[in-house]
């Protein structure tokens, strides 16, 4: 019997989950077995997955999950150092060039482990079969506008937390924009065809900031793109990649811009493919922006799980596109988790 073990996250401010007790439900009656663990901070309450029929585990016990178990988490592991024996499916980040990933390739390859990354799970196509992206490029867009009004106020954004629906934070939103004036500020999204330019670029517009929409097609001759220094927001919604143009080089930080706030939805500061290479770390709630610029300012956010600020809305999203490659895990050769595992062994190689 298949055994799906969902661990709590134990990332500070992460409230999401992969699967709803509905979803739970599906697989325990197509014969699978699924433990869920206890969590002190998950957006959706246990008491739904016990009404399903899950198993309930003490919280953050998957280490001691029995060896067959598959532990479904979103967010990273401990930096513990320690092997993984487990198969693990989550986001890894650990594929791109990251310095942190190959610290946690190497611990699966010490455990013999499998890591079988939610961000490598896609169809024949190569498309995602699911992602958090079109939250992540709302609540990103948000953080980024959020950032502009305290510099209008001569200072840098301060800390931000969870909300109880996107209307709550377009309400809070729309009333620091106001409060200011008539005028909004420009946007420019690179990535906009995609999930996360989607959500960035429909935040902007129900707030009325005035959008400009990039995709493959604008950003195909590899750059410079003075365009993005023309605009108050700058909002990257490309995953860094080999070949991924520099939208926001060093040099920008000195040159004539309108440009003041760079909000870096994709969130790779230490890839080596990194576009906005003017920053060094993620950011954080407490701290969303880091200042890299003091005259003119230039503020970069970065915060690397921006949809849980909304993690009701974007966890049942997320759950509801996963559900059907999660019915197939029994048979683990199929194409969806085929994939993954050779995307897995690839990079486990170069180590």
């Amino acid at each position: 019997m298949t055994h799906l073990w969902v661990r709590a996250e134990q990332r500070q401010n992460e409230e999401r989950v992969g699967i709803t007790p509905e979803g739970a439900k599906a697989l325990l009656d197509a014969g699978l077995k699924v433990t869920v663990e206890e969590s002190s901070a998950r957006a959706i309450p246990l008491a739904g997955y016990r009404e399903a029929g899950c198993e309930i585990a003490p919280e953050n016990s998957w280490p001691d999950a029995p060896a067959d178990a598959i532990i479904f988490g979103l967010k990273e592991l401990p930096e513990d150092g320690t092997p993984l024996p487990h198969r693990h499916i989550m986001f890894g980040h650990a594929y791109k060039g990251q310095h942190s990933g190959k610290a946690l390739l190497q611990r699966f390859k010490t455990g013999g482990g499998t890591l079988y990354d939610l961000e490598y799970l896609v169809d024949e196509t190569g498309r995602r079969v699911a992602a958090f992206g079109y939250w992540a490029g709302f609540a990103g867009a948000a953080v980024s506008l959020k950032c502009w009004v305290a510099q209008q106020h001569g200072s840098i954004c301060g800390p931000v937390g969870v909300y109880a629906s996107k209307d709550d934070l377009l309400d809070d939103l729309g009333t620091e924009l106001d409060a200011l004036s008539d005028e909004r500020p420009t946007a420019l999204v690179i990535g906009a065809l995609g999930r996360v330019g989607a959500g960035a670029s429909d935040l902007c517009e129900s707030l009325g900031v005035p959008v400009t929409k990039w995709d493959m097609a604008e950003t195909a001759s590899g750059g410079p793109f003075p365009e993005v220094l023309q605009h108050d927001l700058f909002i990257n919604c490309i995953f860094a990649r080999p070949g991924t143009p520099v939208f926001v080089p060093k040099s920008a930080l000195t040159a004539q811009r309108t440009l003041t706030v760079v909000g870096d939805v994709a969130c790779d500061p230490d890839s080596d493919y990194n576009p906005v290479p003017v920053y060094e770390s993620a950011t954080t709630w407490e701290s969303p922006a880091v200042r890299v610029y003091d005259t003119p300012p230039l503020d970069v956010m970065a915060i690397d799980n921006l949809p849980s600020m909304l993690p009701r809305e974007s966890s049942e999203d997320f759950a509801g596109q996963l559900l059907a490659s999660l019915m197939t895990l029994p048979d683990l050769t199929s194409s969806v988790w085929g994939r993954a595992k050779a995307e897995f062994d690839k990079h486990t190689k170069t180590l």
